[in-house]
């Protein structure tokens, strides 16, 4: 669903991980493979620190390289956008849902693994929908 680039480089041993949209995510594997397995992790920590502080989360750019967001962060991540370019804050998502902000939080929390049934409810509450579309056919 997302995918961010990532610039990958030969440094001794190993391959050194960084991003473009993320100046913050600098992590490393052994080979190209561990490198991007590693590079999901960096950005779902850097993604939690930017909703923990309240920054932006960027679209992804262009890249040649690129480390996929498992369904439910990338999904977290549209929710958290989509309420910033809204201007709805967790307790007007929280009356939105008639839920408590610790629900909320849970959410918007990457580590946490929450419910899709909760996400699409989330999200449906910001006037937004999930549509799965087989990427086969």
């Amino acid at each position: 669903m997302l995918q961010y680039p990532v610039l990958l480089e030969d440094d001794d041993d190993s391959v050194l991980v960084t991003s473009p949209d993320f100046p913050e995510l600098t992590t490393f594997g052994m080979d190209r493979e561990e490198a991007i397995a590693r590079a999901v992790d960096a950005l779902e920590e850097a993604i939690a620190a930017r909703v923990h502080d309240g920054l932006d989360i960027p679209l992804p750019s262009r890249g040649r390289d690129t480390a996929k967001l498992p369904t439910l962060t990338a999904v977290k991540v549209m929710l958290y956008r989509g309420m910033r370019e809204q201007g709805i804050g967790k307790a007007e998502l929280a009356r939105r849902l008639g839920w408590h902000l610790p629900q909320v939080d849970r959410v918007l929390d990457v580590q946490h693994n929450s419910r899709m049934d909760q996400m699409d409810a989330a999200m449906g509450a910001i006037g937004r929908h999930l549509y799965v579309r087989d990427s086969l056919h």
